[in-house]
């Protein structure tokens, strides 16, 4: 081989070409757990990396729903609920988060796939057409009581386990914000007049 001038040993050719269309072998399956020095049994650490997975493909589903309601709003109050429903999907996308990086702080593998989401989800689907405002509403409620029930039982759960990072999650933020979050949409659903006609004075 031919030194250069330089005296440097000449290297392989260099391109900026991306490697494109590449595959491998999955290095860690789903629903398994890497060691991680946390103090917890990978018994405790997978048992709540399957209810945090159920918790995380709910909150899922909840945001993609509190979106597709917020682009078909209707009525009276369109305006203030298409910006209530986009504030609290953003909310939503940001306990999406909390979840899947506690997930994987347990040494487990976050549900990243909408599509594989949609097949773990206990959130029913809804129409792919326009219900009434009501339905909407009601829909996301009862998406919330989902993802609460499950959330409370976990979080009892999982502190069981000695699993304090993962209770302090769920209650914290998921249980809190959620609550918060059906008050709000809770009282678009009671059917009360402005004013009261026999309040009125002349």
């Amino acid at each position: 081989m031919t030194t250069p001038a330089s005296g440097r040993t000449p290297t392989t050719a260099r391109s900026s070409q991306p490697l494109l269309h590449q595959r491998g072998p999955l290095i860690q399956d789903f629903g398994t757990v890497k060691q991680f020095p946390l103090g917890l049994t990978a018994d405790a650490r997978r048992y709540s990396c399957q209810r945090l997975t159920r918790v995380l493909a709910d909150t899922q589903m909840l945001y993609h729903l509190y979106k597709k309601y917020h682009w078909l709003m209707r009525g009276a109050t369109f305006y203030q609920l298409h910006l209530i429903l986009d504030k609290h999907a953003g909310e939503q996308l940001e306990l999406v988060d909390a979840l899947a990086e506690r997930v994987q702080t347990l040494g487990g593998v976050a549900v990243g796939d909408p599509r594989h989401a949609a097949e773990l989800t206990s959130v029913p689907r809804p129409p792919d057409g326009v219900e009434e405002v009501p339905a909407m509403l009601s829909r996301l409620l009862e998406a919330h009581e989902i993802i609460l029930t499950e959330a409370h039982d976990a979080a009892a759960r999982t502190v069981e386990n000695g699993d304090d990072g993962t209770k302090d999650l769920l209650v914290s933020q998921v249980i809190r914000v959620g609550e918060l979050q059906c008050w709000f949409l809770a009282e678009h659903l009671v059917d009360t007049p402005l004013v009261r006609a026999d309040d009125v004075h002349h």
